[in-house]
């Protein structure tokens, strides 16, 4: 197959009185035949191109050599050498089962080299780079070559590096923990991939615990790390933006809508400018709020309250729930549009008790937290070890809060460390702790509030269950049995002529063996 090579002049290497001329020996060389030779010159350098033609068929005879009349009015302008490289390109008609082709890297200016790489890079021109080597650095007089093909796969030593950095990234999302579960694993690559290449909005689903605040910051830090952004994170709680001030506190407001002095405010959209903005609990914002939301990230462009002017703010969202996409869409929890925004990349968290394989890797990592925060470093027995990870790997414990459970656990544990020891008869304690917790809250809240106040809870009908915890969870928020019966048959009494509220009260009480003064404490 024919060699091929594409290249500048060398306005300043390819001169005569010079020793070494890059684009002349670049065709002696015995172990790379070149067959054709396409000179890229500037008019302006007619001569020196013909008179280097003129020297290459000396050396070469067998090489034809193509000057290609490339003028620029500014070598060094990035746009004007790329547009016309690219032109170059898209009408030369590469034969690529005939020829082999190489861009000549070593002549031209760095703009000029830049865009070599770039256009082989995207294939735009299908040929391997080629660097002329001088002599002082080769054993031979007419110095050396080196192709690099942008293939990496040809390239172990550099392929291993870009794969060990991707792992170190990888790793800091997931807190430098060593998982063993693939789909995690998996998850957590292709997350690193996305912000690494994108600004596009992220959801992050998954139950309380789970560590999506904690993921949020490192993935700023890695964007940081990465340059694709510079400013700050801000962290967003949704559940607390509520009420009038809502609107003011993410868009900020301008002093002339109180007129107080100290009023004003920037708002968070403006503070993540640049940066990151992190919404947990996207779902408890406000609709109005989740609307001017969805035209920030579209537009960039926000009102502050009071402000008949536009702001501008860019920055990357990374937003988070606790509820799955599919039960967003059914309830409405977020605007069809707003979630359709966000519906791009969203990845699911998975709860501790669904990957038992990483838990051991967990627990050492919750140590070593522990034993930061607490300035010591309690060991632990090995049966003590085994009776934990025993259970911390059991199907049968649910650890609902995830990672606060696990870490509120193992921190138990290091503080109350008998001579810095954690000893079985420890474990067997937090284990019997964490049992009765949550326990405690997967009991249905009606059924322990009859439990407490009923002789025989389980002789009660479903459908009063909840109908009686209403009514007792009312007599205990008001003043007065006529206070809680006027609540509870606000609609019914407004048709009777006597409205005698705590009668019906008591005696819809009495059906279940109870009375005011045992429902509000009051024996």
């Amino acid at each position: 197959m024919k060699n091929i090579v594409i290249g500048f002049l060398g306005t300043s290497l390819d001169q005569t009185r010079r020793s070494w001329r890059p684009s002349l020996q670049l065709c002696a060389q015995p172990d790379f035949p070149v067959s054709r030779f396409e000179l890229l010159y500037d008019p302006h350098h007619d001569s020196l191109a013909r008179n280097l033609a003129c020297d290459i068929a000396t050396v070469s005879p067998d090489t034809e050599v193509l000057l290609v009349e490339f003028a620029l009015d500014n070598p060094w302008d990035f746009q004007e050498v790329y547009g016309k490289l690219y032109d170059f390109a898209e009408n030369y008609g590469f034969d690529e089962e005939r020829e082999r082709y190489h861009v000549h890297l070593t002549t031209g200016t760095h703009v000029a080299q830049i865009c070599w790489f770039l256009l082989t890079e995207s294939r735009h021109i299908p040929a391997a780079l080629l660097q002329s080597i001088p002599p002082y650095k080769t054993d031979t007089s007419r110095g050396g070559i080196d192709i690099i093909d942008l293939d990496l796969t040809r390239y172990n030593a550099l392929q291993r590096r870009f794969e060990a950095t991707a792992r170190i990234h990888s790793g800091r999302l997931r807190g430098n923990i060593d998982t063993k579960n693939r789909s995690y694993s998996a998850m957590i690559e292709k997350l690193e991939q996305v912000v690494s290449l994108s600004d596009a909005p992220v959801l992050i689903t998954g139950e309380t615990g789970t560590g999506k605040t904690t993921l949020a910051t490192r993935l700023h830090e890695l964007k940081l790390q990465r340059r694709r952004l510079k400013g700050r994170l801000v962290s967003i709680n949704c559940a607390g933006l509520q009420g009038p001030h809502a609107m003011a506190a993410l868009f900020g407001q301008r002093r002339n809508v109180t007129g107080l002095a100290g009023t004003e405010r920037a708002g968070f959209i403006s503070e993540a400018n640049g940066g990151m903005l992190f919404l947990d609990n996207i779902d408890c914002l406000p609709d109005a709020e989740q609307g001017l939301l969805l035209d920030v990230l579209e537009s960039g462009a926000f009102y502050p309250l009071g402000s008949d002017h536009a702001s501008s703010s860019r920055f990357h969202l990374v937003a988070a729930t606790r509820r799955p996409v599919a039960e967003l869409a059914q309830t409405g929890g977020l605007r069809p549009d707003l979630l359709a925004s966000l519906r791009l990349w969203v990845f699911a968290l998975p709860p501790l008790r669904t990957r038992p394989e990483d838990m051991e890797a967990e627990i050492a990592h919750e140590l070593s937290e522990a034993e930061q925060h607490l300035s010591c470093k309690p060991g632990i027995n090995k049966d003590a070890y085994t009776r934990y990870l025993r259970f911390a790997r059991d199907p049968g414990s649910p650890w609902p809060g995830n990672y606060r459970d696990l870490g509120a656990s193992i921190t138990r544990l290091c503080t109350l460390a008998e001579r810095g020891r954690i000893t079985l008869a420890m474990v067997e304690t937090e284990i019997a702790l964490l049992q009765e917790q949550w326990r405690a809250m997967a009991q249905d809240p009606d059924q322990a509030l009859l439990e407490a106040l009923c002789e025989t809870p389980e002789a009660i009908d479903q459908f009063d269950r909840t109908q009686l915890a209403v009514v007792i969870r009312t007599c205990r928020a008001s003043s007065s049995l006529s206070a809680a019966g006027r609540q509870l048959f606000a609609v019914s009494r407004q048709g009777k002529t006597s409205q005698n509220d705590a009668d019906r009260l008591r005696k819809y009480l009495a059906r279940f063996g109870l009375d005011w003064e045992r429902v509000t404490g009051n024996i």
